[in-house]
């Protein structure tokens, strides 16, 4: 039991430390469109998180794929490169499309992620870095533009709840080498 109160104190310290770390918001939420934002600074050279960036299968949520695993998934990190999943029986899924990469600087895709690929809408997922001393600044921005049922305004905290998440995770995949 007392190992049990001391890994809970731990864990209840680290999340609060990540959660301080990180600064998260739904930046605009109107019907026809959304911006949520992720800043978080780190403890890595921007060529680690950069790599990381292209390794989703390592730290994205398998709760968050259309297969149900984190294996499934694979990024190419260069224009026209496809963000994608592998689905069973052969299938696949085109999260989005690689616009811009700049290995240690940026990486940009264009798409809809989840149940927007089911509406009208389309959007801009946005990683920028900047190192300084060894630690990485990881921006991250999803712009989502055009229409669903109901207005996009209502989904954003959703997006921007699950979006969060998988910026987590990476963040600890980068820092630690393993994906909670």
């Amino acid at each position: 039991m007392k190992h049990l109160l001391i890994t809970a104190a731990a864990l209840a310290l680290a999340t609060a430390a990540l959660a301080s770390e990180v600064r998260a918001e739904v930046v605009d939420a109107q019907p026809n469109g959304f911006q949520v934002k992720r800043t978080a600074v780190l403890s890595a050279p921007a060529d680690k998180v950069y790599a990381a960036l292209s390794q989703p299968s390592q730290w994205w949520n398998k709760d968050h794929t259309w297969s149900g695993s984190a294996a499934s998934l694979s990024l190419a990190p260069m224009a026209g490169g496809c963000f994608c999943e592998k689905l069973p029986n052969g299938g696949s899924v085109m999260h989005m499309t690689v616009v811009y990469a700049q290995p240690g600087q940026g990486l940009r895709l264009s798409g809809a992620l989840g149940p927007l690929q089911m509406s009208g809408a389309t959007g801009h997922l946005g990683w920028s870095l900047a190192e300084k001393d060894g630690k990485t600044t990881l921006t991250q921005t999803y712009d989502v533009g055009g229409y669903m049922t109901g207005g996009l305004d209502k989904i954003a905290p959703v997006v921007d709840q699950v979006l969060g998440e998988q910026f987590d995770r990476l963040k600890i995949y980068v820092e630690t080498g393993k994906a909670p």
